[in-house]
C-alpha cells in the first residue's frame, strides 16, 4: 500500500511542477509603443494523499485496501512590472482594484472601438 501511496504523490508533484515554472509568475511580456508589462503572479497549491488497508476475515472471502489524492491550485495577480525606457515601476494590484480593472474592461473595449471608427471617419 504504501508504494501506491508514494506513486500517487509523485504524480500530483509531477503536475504540479509543470504548473509552477517560471513563466506562469512571470506571465508573457505586453508591449505598448514604448511601454511593456510583465504582469506578475502567486501561485498557491494543496494536495493529499492517502492509503488504507484492512483484514477481513476469511469466511467473509475478501480483503481490504485503497488509495487516492488530489491537488489544487490557485494563480493570483499580484502585480505589474512596467518598463518605460529607462524607468522600471512595480505596481502591486489590491485584489478590490481588479475587480474593478476586469469590470471597466468592456468600457474600454467600447471606447476604443468608438475612437477607432472616429479616425476612420475623419479620413473619409
Amino acid at each position: 500500500m504504501a508504494n501506491v501511496v508514494n506513486e500517487i504523490i509523485a504524480t500530483i508533484l509531477d503536475k504540479l511542477e509543470g504548473i509552477a515554472k517560471t513563466k506562469t509568475i512571470l506571465g508573457d511580456p505586453i508591449t505598448v509603443k514604448d511601454m511593456t508589462v510583465l504582469p506578475v503572479s502567486k501561485i498557491s497549491f494543496g494536495f493529499g494523499a492517502g492509503g488504507g488497508e484492512g483484514n477481513i476475515p476469511e469466511e467473509k472471502k475478501g480483503s481490504g485496501s485503497g488509495g487516492g489524492g488530489g491537488g489544487g491550485a490557485s494563480i493570483t495577480p499580484v502585480a505589474f512590472i512596467v518598463i518605460k525606457k529607462d524607468d522600471v515601476v512595480l505596481l502591486p494590484v489590491k485584489p478590490k482594484a481588479l475587480a474593478g480593472i476586469v469590470e471597466a474592461i468592456p468600457d474600454v473595449l467600447e471606447k476604443m472601438k468608438e475612437l477607432k471608427d472616429k479616425k476612420k471617419e475623419n479620413k473619409e
